[in-house]
């Protein structure tokens, strides 16, 4: 499985929002700038964030965005997919009607164990996790 440049993205735009925000919109033109990532592709991003209820949004003089929810609250899985769509290493484990062979593939377990282990890691670290990590390695030095 590999994480696109519009997951990796996603991520880093759901960090900044989270580390920069407090209870204040954030423009996304600082977004882009700090991030050093194209406002125009932040857009794409954000809107499908906006739609899914992951960022709340102002316009006006004063807005731009926020989390809708404590950083706490989001799992890196749950951002990975509103961008990606599915995390599934093979298309097999993503569908509702398996192929023929399903029953008697041999590499079907290892896909599943895989994915398995991806959404172990996605789904059990919030944007928190990784913030307090980031802090706890950058202050110890």
């Amino acid at each position: 499985m590999r994480i696109s440049t519009k997951g990796r993205y996603a991520l880093r735009l759901m960090l900044d929002l989270a580390m920069n925000g407090g209870e204040g919109f954030i423009p996304l033109k600082a977004v882009a700038q700090r991030q050093e990532i194209s406002d125009k592709y932040l857009e794409q991003i954000i809107h499908r964030l906006s739609r899914e209820g992951l960022v709340a949004s102002a316009r006006g003089a004063q807005g731009g965005y926020r989390l809708a929810r404590r950083p706490e609250d989001y799992s890196v899985g749950e951002i990975l997919r509103t961008v990606e769509g599915s995390l599934a290493p093979v298309s097999c484990l993503d569908c509702d009607t398996p192929c023929d062979k399903f029953d008697s593939c041999l590499t079907i377990g290892l896909y599943k164990k895989i994915q398995d282990a991806v959404d172990g890691v996605v789904d059990n670290t919030s944007l928190a996790d990784i913030i307090n990590e980031y802090r706890a390695k950058h202050t110890e030095a």
